[in-house]
Protein backbone atom coordinates (compact mmCIF):
# COMPACT_ATOMS: atom_id res chain seq x y z
CA UNK A 1 0.00 0.00 0.00
CA UNK A 2 1.23 3.48 -0.85
CA UNK A 3 1.47 5.12 2.58
CA UNK A 4 2.13 8.51 0.99
CA UNK A 5 -1.52 8.64 -0.10
CA UNK A 6 -2.59 8.10 3.51
CA UNK A 7 -0.20 10.79 4.71
CA UNK A 8 -1.70 13.14 2.12
CA UNK A 9 -5.08 12.76 3.83
CA UNK A 10 -3.57 14.40 6.91
CA UNK A 11 -1.40 16.93 5.06
CA UNK A 12 -3.45 19.95 6.13
CA UNK A 13 -3.42 18.97 9.81
CA UNK A 14 -0.85 19.38 12.54
CA UNK A 15 -0.23 18.43 16.16
CA UNK A 16 -2.31 20.55 18.52
CA UNK A 17 0.50 20.44 21.06
CA UNK A 18 3.71 21.31 19.17
CA UNK A 19 2.18 22.42 15.82
CA UNK A 20 4.38 20.03 13.81
CA UNK A 21 2.88 18.68 10.59
CA UNK A 22 1.91 15.04 10.56
CA UNK A 23 4.33 13.02 8.46
CA UNK A 24 4.82 9.39 7.44
CA UNK A 25 6.15 8.56 10.92
CA UNK A 26 3.01 10.00 12.56
CA UNK A 27 0.68 7.44 11.00
CA UNK A 28 0.73 3.69 11.44
CA UNK A 29 -1.74 1.35 9.76
CA UNK A 30 -3.26 -1.00 12.32
CA UNK A 31 -5.81 -2.75 10.12
CA UNK A 32 -7.06 -2.68 6.55
CA UNK A 33 -10.23 -4.23 5.27
CA UNK A 34 -12.10 -3.80 2.02
CA UNK A 35 -13.69 -0.43 2.83
CA UNK A 36 -12.04 0.41 6.15
CA UNK A 37 -8.67 1.61 7.35
CA UNK A 38 -7.75 1.78 11.03
CA UNK A 39 -4.85 4.16 11.66
CA UNK A 40 -3.00 5.20 14.79
CA UNK A 41 -2.08 8.88 14.79
CA UNK A 42 0.82 10.07 16.96
CA UNK A 43 2.96 13.17 16.58
CA UNK A 44 6.42 12.07 15.48
CA UNK A 45 7.99 15.18 17.03
CA UNK A 46 6.53 15.44 20.57
CA UNK A 47 4.89 12.01 20.91
CA UNK A 48 1.33 13.23 21.63
CA UNK A 49 -1.12 10.46 20.77
CA UNK A 50 -4.30 11.29 18.87
CA UNK A 51 -5.75 7.80 19.15
CA UNK A 52 -7.21 5.81 16.30
CA UNK A 53 -8.80 7.01 13.09
CA UNK A 54 -11.33 4.87 11.26
CA UNK A 55 -11.53 5.78 7.59
CA UNK A 56 -14.39 4.36 5.57
CA UNK A 57 -12.88 5.18 2.21
CA UNK A 58 -10.60 3.49 -0.25
CA UNK A 59 -7.39 5.48 0.08
CA UNK A 60 -6.03 4.04 -3.13
CA UNK A 61 -8.79 5.85 -5.06
CA UNK A 62 -7.63 9.29 -3.91
CA UNK A 63 -6.58 11.36 -6.92
CA UNK A 64 -3.28 13.21 -6.87
CA UNK A 65 -4.92 16.66 -6.87
CA UNK A 66 -7.55 15.82 -4.21
CA UNK A 67 -7.41 16.49 -0.50
CA UNK A 68 -10.33 14.42 0.81
CA UNK A 69 -10.06 15.67 4.41
CA UNK A 70 -10.46 19.32 5.24
CA UNK A 71 -10.41 21.11 8.57
CA UNK A 72 -13.79 22.65 9.28
CA UNK A 73 -14.95 25.15 11.85
CA UNK A 74 -15.68 23.34 15.09
CA UNK A 75 -18.13 24.38 17.79
CA UNK A 76 -16.71 26.47 20.59
CA UNK A 77 -15.11 24.56 23.48
CA UNK A 78 -17.23 23.79 26.53
CA UNK A 79 -17.01 26.61 29.05
CA UNK A 80 -17.23 26.57 32.84
CA UNK A 81 -20.69 28.14 32.49
CA UNK A 82 -21.76 25.16 30.34
CA UNK A 83 -20.57 22.76 33.04
CA UNK A 84 -22.37 24.73 35.77
CA UNK A 85 -25.57 24.78 33.66
CA UNK A 86 -25.36 21.00 33.15
CA UNK A 87 -24.75 20.48 36.87
CA UNK A 88 -27.75 22.65 37.79
CA UNK A 89 -29.96 20.79 35.32
CA UNK A 90 -28.92 17.38 36.70
CA UNK A 91 -29.20 18.63 40.29
CA UNK A 92 -32.82 19.69 39.71
CA UNK A 93 -33.89 16.30 38.36
CA UNK A 94 -36.16 14.46 40.74
CA UNK A 95 -35.89 10.83 41.83
CA UNK A 96 -37.93 9.73 38.83
CA UNK A 97 -35.39 11.14 36.34
CA UNK A 98 -35.46 7.84 34.45
CA UNK A 99 -38.79 8.89 32.91
CA UNK A 100 -36.70 10.99 30.49
CA UNK A 101 -34.93 7.90 29.11
CA UNK A 102 -36.76 6.36 26.12
CA UNK A 103 -38.26 2.95 26.93
CA UNK A 104 -36.21 1.21 24.22
CA UNK A 105 -33.00 2.26 25.99
CA UNK A 106 -34.03 0.99 29.41
CA UNK A 107 -32.99 -2.50 30.51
Amino acid sequence: MDKSKIVKLFSNMCCSSCKSDFDENSISIKRREKDLLVLKIKCSKCGKSFGLAFLGIDVLDVKEDETPLEIKECPLPITTDDVIDAHNFIDKLQKDWTKYIPDELKN
